[in-house]
């Protein structure tokens, strides 16, 4: 009876379809994590996807509205930029950017401040005092300033928005690790570990690592955001990726002069830019709630 029951309700009233809208509505990272899935995919294949080389323009079509305007043509979706390049293709190729500044700068400063949070919440002492004094060092650093003066040293490339980026992100790990390192350490399996005549480096890497993972994994989420807005806001100021580097944040700037008689230079990779953070915050939170036993909802 209950078989048939369920199947004569609407779809929209069974149970599996509305257990499923509560979870929509408890976690709205779920549609926008199809939206990070419609931005990786595109990312990773653009030179497949995208239309147009990115880099190369026509004069005859600067400046085109996007198709649903007057004067806009189905050839450009989105319109063309004051170099006649388009703005789709370039919105596409500045995703595969941002992922791949986002990926390098995390990987390598989380390598580093993962290694030495471990060392500094582990040993303790006159470690521990090096280490995070070299932190609120990291910390303290004006970001701008910092760019500004590796690009009038070396010039603006790719590798010098890296270094910006994993010297202001490996003290975000390390002071994380540190703090979870100085509760784990204290636990009676680290003592029998001791007892058990493991090495230092043994009980860091196969008893506590593991125990701070999750907690990585949420940073790192929520890191991938504030690394795109920063690699787009030094790109802006022209600290950051050099022209003509189909950079969401050199879009934003080529257009900034034209905001009145052509919003979408600059509207469209704005648009990408505050939704991508927006879901892979929100990705954070919902991570956060799920690794961690504590915050669970029941």
């Amino acid at each position: 009876m209950a078989t048939v029951t369920a199947r004569a309700l609407p779809w929209y009233a069974r149970p599996r379809v509305v257990q499923a809208m509560r979870q929509v509505k408890r976690y709205p990272v779920i549609p926008l994590g199809l939206l990070m899935i419609l931005l990786v995919i595109p990312a990773v294949l653009a030179p497949l996807v995208a239309p147009y080389d990115p880099l190369q323009g026509s004069l005859a079509k600067r400046l085109k509205p996007p198709v649903w305007q007057q004067g806009g043509t189905i050839d450009h979706l989105l319109g063309t930029d004051k170099l006649g390049r388009d703005i789709l293709s370039r919105l596409i190729h500045g995703a595969r950017v941002s992922l791949a500044v986002s990926l390098v700068a995390i990987f390598v400063g989380g390598i580093a401040g993962t290694g030495l949070g471990l060392m500094s919440g582990y040993f303790g002492g006159k470690t521990d005092t090096l280490i995070m004094r070299l932190v609120d060092l990291s910390l303290s650093l004006p970001t701008i300033l910092l760019a500004l003066v590796l690009v009038a040293a070396v010039g603006p490339s790719f590798g010098t928005v890296i270094i910006v980026l994993v010297v202001l992100l490996w003290a975000r790990y390390a002071r994380l690790v540190r703090g979870e390192t100085l509760s784990i350490k204290e636990r009676d399996f680290i003592a029998r570990a001791r007892v058990a005549g493991a090495s230092h480096t043994r009980i860091m890497a196969r008893y506590i690592f593991p125990n701070v993972v999750n907690s990585l994994v949420v940073l790192a989420t929520l890191q991938v955001g504030y690394v795109i807005l920063l690699e787009s806001a030094l790109s802006f100021l022209g600290a950051g990726l050099p022209r003509p580097t189909p950079a969401w944040g050199l879009m934003i700037a080529d257009g900034r002069e034209l905001i009145v008689t052509a919003w979408w230079v600059s509207m469209f990779p704005g648009l990408a830019i505050m939704l991508t953070v927006l879901a892979l915050n929100l990705l954070g939170d919902w991570l956060r709630d799920h690794l961690d036993p504590k915050l669970r909802h029941v």
